[in-house]
């Protein structure tokens, strides 16, 4: 090898492989502070593209999440208010049986009268505050239900069916001007109370079938969340163990650089030797 104090070979080649081991020692570092083997796009570009494609689906899977969660909701208020309304349609039941005895009196007629119009009023009010962030699917101001999303493309949907339960309606056909002041009136709201009672269950029955498809539905998104987030991480996340013992392997490597590259640049000094007398 030719001396010279204007080309060090070694010195060139000590500093290319301490530049390299800085790189990877980078490299490294960014792994570790991050947790992930593919930050962006040129650290694999395919592997990068493929991930964000999965995370923009968990993204809208979140929106769908959100959406049935707000339909299990409303469902719950819907279920509850009508298991109310059947609470009280029992009641009304027994004043309207107590009203069919032919030996009451015009004062215990008024009474059982004023009563039978409270509960009435009492469902009523029940199925108009039946709502859960202005979805109310039981006083009748929702023709064809609601709908919720149901995939990340929101290609499909799950309905949520509207049931009216307000008076006079298709399910609860007793009304305010119905009484029980005459055998006449307490028989004609026996008939209507009976026909609502079975009307009723029917319709309590779809809507708790609806809420368990959604909660269904619901269940399987959340769990196809956690598998497409777990394949993410399967395609980005970095071996932190492994890359611990790197950086160790690295930090010596680097110092052994340093070393080399320092022993490199004191080589041409040699050559001063040469002239000494």
């Amino acid at each position: 090898m030719t001396n010279s104090v204007h080309t060090n070979t070694s010195a060139a080649i000590a500093l290319q492989n301490l530049t390299t081991t800085n790189n990877r020692l980078s490299d490294v570092q960014g792994r570790i502070s991050t947790g992930l083997k593919v930050q962006g796009a040129k650290d694999n570009a395919a592997i990068w593209a493929i991930a964000q494609g999965q995370r923009a689906d968990i993204g809208a899977l979140s929106a769908v999440k959100q959406s049935l969660d707000r339909a299990t909701s409303i469902a719950d208020v819907a279920l509850s208010a009508g298991e109310s309304v059947s609470d009280l349609l029992n009641q009304l039941k027994e004043k309207v049986v107590a009203a069919k005895d032919e030996s009451l009196g015009t004062q215990s007629r008024k009474l059982l009268d004023a009563d039978f119009k409270a509960l009435l009023r009492a469902l009523q009010s029940s199925v108009q505050n039946a709502s859960f962030d202005g979805g109310n699917i039981l006083n009748g101001s929702l023709s064809n239900g609601i709908k919720f999303l149901a995939n990340a493309d929101a290609s499909s949907s799950i309905t949520l069916s509207s049931k009216d339960l307000s008076l006079s309606g298709s399910i609860i056909s007793l009304s305010l001007s119905d009484s029980l002041l005459t055998l006449t009136g307490a028989t004609n709201a026996l008939t209507a109370l009976d026909s609502s009672i079975t009307a009723l269950n029917s319709a309590l029955g779809e809507i708790g079938a609806q809420a368990k498809q959604i909660e269904a539905h619901n269940t399987f998104v959340t769990k196809l969340v956690d598998t497409l987030e777990s394949g993410v991480g399967n395609l980005v996340d970095a071996d932190l163990a492994k890359e611990s013992a790197r950086l160790q392997a690295l930090q010596v490597q680097q110092q052994l650089g340093a070393q080399a590259l320092s022993i490199a640049n004191q080589a041409p000094q040699v050559i001063l030797s040469l002239f000494r007398s």
